[in-house]
């Protein structure tokens, strides 16, 4: 690595106060050797390594007999998490996004929006090898709208329908029309029953029941809503709106606070008014909005709303100017105003273009000491946080973070059979799109501070033979569904799953 990034990540690592940004001119390979410490307001986090990590088949098909989509988002159900001696069981839900369709040549399949139920078995391996994780399919959940019809993951285009006054992506005619567009990408359950589920193409956080029925909507704020020339919604993926959220780029990370009292939802990348420049180097500073949900599951306005710069990369990763952002993928909360965000590079299996993975890390984010913009003109109406320079505001401080989990690491994916390039050692190539996360207790009484994180990829469908809606959708690879589980010491975390022993 060279001298200049290595430098750049040691500031990030010795820093403490200040906001971080990091540009990534090379591959960011893991060169010190695990384990490896982060401090981060005065609490040290610790990256163990891989403990565990297993696959399915990318033709795995679904409860509803489309090939299963992988993981945008995942979650461990509450109260299923338990340990007998060495073996770890639960219920994992899984959510896929919107099925196997391509922007780019406009095809789009009438996908309902579902999230998929899984029985999740980790045998944890001795010390030194990795254990494995084996997930079987066990049924799913097909979402409903307010009126009870399915959703569906087509284009919406400039269509739109109007549930309970609020208005929502839906196509005005062909496939998928007068139901409402879902390209579902974050997960999160609710304490006392029912679960969050965020979404691209509105930017909406839906809210569903137990048995998947739409009972509320989380509307952003009008710095985040999609809106065209004329102030109206614009919900297309095809192109970006004038101002709001980036097509594609919606809201990719979603979680609640330990004590179930905060939903932390951000955005996968910059809003429109908040890019700079011709190439997506100037997507970096993105936003989080924090909602009070201790009485109200689904209140009006946020009362938590900051900044957050993600790393830009050369997606060449041959020294040249940063010219991509590493959009951050799914988050998972540390407590009130610390979580873990899964910011990472598009290139990999899966990827066109044979390009080298340059970076795909889990970083460690504070919002104590970051600009809250709640009720400000940045979140009331659609001001960039950017200066005509690209610099943020010199009013508004973005949160820090520091990397905690670096994902190249060549030698502690090769134990688990991957590896950086295609075909190295025997070794499937990492997989381009990582998504997924969660945080679950080791239940160790001896290391009461280590959890296992559960990182999934989202694999777009892609599988040579690939079904949906009967029809064929058959891709030149196979791209499997994959976890990988890295141990992890993080002291003042605080359970949520209600586990047992």
């Amino acid at each position: 690595m060279r001298a200049l990034l290595g430098g750049l990540i040691a500031a990030c690592l010795a820093g403490g106060a200040a906001a971080q940004s990091l540009e990534v001119r090379h591959p960011d390979i893991a060169t010190s050797p695990l384990p490896r410490r982060v401090e981060v307001g005065g609490t040290t986090y610790v990256d163990q390594g891989l403990a565990a990590a297993g696959s399915l088949p990318a033709g795995t098909v679904d409860f509803l007999g489309d090939t299963l989509g992988s993981f945008s988002s995942l979650a461990i159900e509450p109260g299923s998490w338990k340990r007998e001696g060495d073996t770890y069981t639960g219920v994992l839900w899984t959510l896929p996004d919107r099925g196997r369709n391509d922007p780019e040549h406009n095809v789009f399949f009438d996908y309902a929006g579902r999230v998929n139920r899984m029985r999740f078995t980790m045998a944890v391996a001795p010390e030194q090898s990795v254990g494995k994780v084996t997930l079987t399919p066990d049924g799913g959940i097909e979402l409903k709208d307010f009126a009870g019809k399915p959703f569906t993951g087509a284009e919406p285009g400039a269509g739109t329908l109007t549930q309970r006054g609020i208005v929502l992506p839906s196509p005005a005619s062909g496939i998928g029309a007068g139901k409402i567009s879902l390209d579902a990408e974050s997960l999160q359950f609710i304490p006392g029953g029912g679960f969050y589920i965020g979404d691209e193409y509105a930017a909406n956080v839906y809210r569903f029941d137990a048995k998947g029925k739409l009972i509320d909507v989380l509307v952003p704020p009008k710095a985040v809503r999609p809106a065209g020339k004329d102030g109206k919604p614009d919900f297309t993926s095809l192109k970006p709106p004038i101002t709001g959220r980036r097509n594609n780029q919606g809201v990719e990370g979603m979680a609640l606070s330990p004590d179930g009292t905060r939903l932390f939802v951000m955005l996968q990348s910059a809003l429109l008014q908040d890019s700079f420049g011709a190439d997506a180097s100037g997507r970096a500073s993105t936003r989080v909005l924090v909602y009070d949900v201790s009485r109200n599951k689904a209140p009006a306005k946020p009362v938590g709303h900051y900044v957050v710069q993600l790393p830009v990369y050369d997606d060449r990763g041959a020294g040249g100017a940063p010219n991509r952002t590493a959009a951050q993928s799914e988050i998972r909360m540390l407590d009130n105003h610390r979580f873990i965000m899964l910011s990472r590079d598009g290139n990999g299996w899966g990827a066109e273009g044979g390009k080298p993975i340059v970076f795909k890390s889990v970083l460690v984010v504070d919002t104590d000491g970051a600009t809250n913009l709640a009720g400000t003109r940045y979140e009331t109406g659609v001001a960039p946080v950017i200066g005509k320079d690209g610099a943020l505001r010199p009013d508004i401080h973005a949160a820090a973070w520091k990397p905690l989990v670096n994902m190249l690491d060549p030698g502690d994916l090769a134990r688990a059979g991957l590896s950086l390039e295609p075909g190295r050692g025997g070794f499937a190539q990492l997989s381009e799109k990582w998504e997924a996360m969660d945080l679950l207790p080791v239940l160790d009484p001896a290391h009461p501070d280590d959890w296992y994180l559960l990182v999934g990829n989202d694999n777009d469908f892609i599988a040579k033979h690939c079904v949906m809606e009967g029809q064929a959708c058959d891709s030149p690879i196979d791209n499997d569904n994959r976890i990988l589980v890295y141990r992890l010491t993080l002291p003042g975390m605080r359970s949520t799953t209600a586990p047992h022993h």
